[in-house]
């Protein structure tokens, strides 16, 4: 998940919002926040080597194997990234402020003739694309739901 650096506060009472939660931000830092639409930029373009990382990092849990390419070339308006589903499919995905769509039926391989749909969020093309993640989703959110329950009694 990304960082979204808030506009309505003075820099100096900056805060940054990281997976869900509120937490103080120095002015300084904020230029390092990856942004979404809405947020004042700094002069900075978002970092698609950056947020393809956060990508991965927020649904590894749910699917054999995703990474970022090291084989293709990334940069600040796209990044590739390689994943495996439960299921055992592979596929090369292209993250661009559209969003991503897979670009490849295996890793570190675009194929220019496929043209598949952009999905907004992670979220949304794993869910298309594997039961296998869905299901790991549930259960993962069934688990944190029990935690939740067992600490409030």
């Amino acid at each position: 998940m990304s960082r979204k650096c808030s506009d309505e506060l003075p820099p100096e009472e900056a805060r940054c919002c990281f997976q869900g939660m509120e937490v103080d931000c120095m002015p300084e830092d904020l230029s390092k926040c990856l942004y979404e639409e809405g947020c004042v930029e700094l002069g900075e373009v978002k970092d698609m080597r950056l947020e393809a990382e956060a990508v991965v990092n927020d649904v590894l849990f749910a699917v054999t194997d995703m990474r970022v390419s090291h084989s293709l070339s990334s940069g600040l308006d796209v990044a590739y990234i390689n994943l495996e589903t439960r299921e055992g499919q592979r596929y090369c995905l292209e993250l661009t402020e559209a969003g991503l769509r897979v670009v490849g039926h295996v890793f570190d391989q675009v194929h220019e003739e496929l043209s598949t749909q952009y999905h907004e969020t992670v979220y949304s093309l794993l869910d298309s694309l594997s039961p296998g993640y869905r299901e790991a989703f549930g259960n993962a959110l069934l688990q944190r739901l029990e935690r939740l329950k067992q600490n409030g009694q």
